[in-house]
């Protein structure tokens, strides 16, 4: 089992910054990769970013379009934590943000969620 918990959320007017956190624990042994996902009400979760790490290969960033140049995904493998800085918020980027195990694209390839955590952005 792998628990996932986030946190960091709030409420920025545009263009401010959050910085999300996702603490993982569990079988951590088990873990190479985490990813970001959102959620708007009335609209489907949907991918943000990702990062994957390994021995060989080192870590990987990956980021959905419409957040590229804006946030950024990175670990602290000491700590156990995911972090998503998100820089130049803007309204739309309003829902509850969701760490996920292992990185995907499609929430039904996710063993595991976090509870979310809520960020809204005022105009």
């Amino acid at each position: 089992q792998v628990q996932l918990v986030e946190s960091g959320g709030g409420l920025v007017q545009a263009g401010g910054s959050l910085r999300l956190s996702c603490a993982f624990s569990g079988r951590t042994s088990s873990i190479y990769s985490i990813g970001w996902f959102c959620q708007a009400p009335g609209k489907e979760r949907e991918f943000v970013a990702g990062i994957s790490w390994n021995s060989w290969s080192g870590t990987t960033a990956y980021y959905a379009d419409f957040v590229k140049g804006r946030f950024t995904i990175s670990r602290d493998s000491a700590k156990g934590e995911v972090y998503l800085r998100m820089d130049a918020l803007r309204p739309e980027d309003t829902a509850v943000y969701y760490c996920a195990v292992p990185f995907a694209t499609i929430p039904t390839q996710i063993d595991y969620w976090g509870q979310g955590t809520q960020v809204t952005v005022s105009s």
